[in-house]
């Protein structure tokens, strides 16, 4: 790759990287050709971006974001994911995708400029999504609302529902 190359790849790096809530780091090593496209489409799918990079791009790359802090462990072969749209999601395509194979280890887990242990990225992949996370307030919104409204309505109902048993009672005798 000559110099223009590789300064179109530290741009469009930089650029992401800017813009990302997380990122996440891992060694390839050993992977066929197969499973990374596996991979790509999976993150593809998440709308991460997923890209293989010399470290000493990416290093260039990351300086300047939230994600500098990530400079010190880019060691060996690396394939860099960063989120842009959900924080969790790099998470949950690498975390998935390290289950399944092996191979693929996770060296370095990013958030919010804080560099995080590697073990994190579970916590990381459980966050929800934004919309599960609106709906996980709509539903703690609504909950005092709907229990004050049964407060209100229980004595009415237990009144109708006392009388129907008397006119039942009336009925049977």
């Amino acid at each position: 790759m000559n110099l223009e190359g590789k300064k179109a790849v530290v741009a469009e790096v930089a650029e992401v990287a800017s813009s990302a809530f997380s990122a996440v780091a891992a060694e390839y090593r050993g992977l066929s050709v197969s499973d990374m496209t596996e991979l790509r489409v999976e993150a593809r799918k998440e709308n991460v971006y997923l890209r293989v990079i010399r470290n000493t791009l990416a290093k260039r790359a990351v300086e300047g974001t939230d994600f500098a802090c990530m400079q010190e462990g880019m060691t060996g072969p690396l394939v860099f994911g960063f989120s842009t749209e959900d924080p969790g999601a790099v998470a949950r395509v690498m975390s998935g995708f390290s289950k399944e194979n092996d191979k693929l280890e996770i060296k370095m887990v990013s958030l919010g400029g804080k560099l995080l242990p590697a073990t994190d990225i579970e916590k990381l992949a459980k966050m929800p999504t934004k919309d599960q996370a609106i709906a996980i307030l709509m539903g703690t919104m609504k909950a005092p609302v709907e229990k004050f409204v049964r407060t209100l309505v229980a004595p009415t109902s237990k009144m109708v529902r006392t009388l129907a048993a008397v006119r039942d009672a009336k009925e049977a005798a």
